[in-house]
C-alpha cells in the first residue's frame, strides 16, 4: 500500500488483540492466508501472554469482512475475545506477514 492510499479515507487500519486458544493452532498462518485472499496488508504475531496481535490495512468493507472472520468458527483455534481499534491507514505495509 503506497503512501497515497494511506490518505484515502476508505482505506483503514484494524489493530486487534485476539485471546483464547489461538497459539499452537496455526492461527497466525490462517490469518495471513485470509488477509492475502482479501488483498489486505499488515502483520500478525504471537504475544508472550498467549494472545495474538495483528495490524491489517485495506478498504473498510474488506476490513469489516476480515473482522467478522476473526470471530467466526472459520478462524482456527477458539477465539474468546477480539479487542480491536479502527483508525486511518498509515500505509506502512506492502504485504501481510507473520512475525515473531
Amino acid at each position: 500500500m503506497t503512501g497515497s492510499k494511506a490518505s484515502d479515507p476508505d482505506i483503514v487500519r484494524l489493530t486487534a488483540r485476539v485471546t483464547g486458544m489461538v497459539q499452537g493452532v496455526g492461527f497466525r498462518y490462517w490469518t495471513a492466508r485470509k488477509a492475502d485472499e482479501l488483498g489486505l496488508t499488515g502483520a500478525v504475531r504471537n504475544d508472550n501472554d498467549g494472545s495474538v496481535s495483528l495490524v491489517v490495512e485495506g478498504p473498510q468493507p474488506v476490513i469489516i469482512e476480515f473482522r467478522r472472520w476473526l470471530s467466526s468458527p472459520q478462524a482456527p483455534g477458539r477465539v474468546a475475545h477480539v479487542d480491536e481499534k479502527m483508525s486511518p491507514a498509515e500505509g506502512g505495509f506492502r504485504s501481510f506477514d507473520v512475525v515473531g
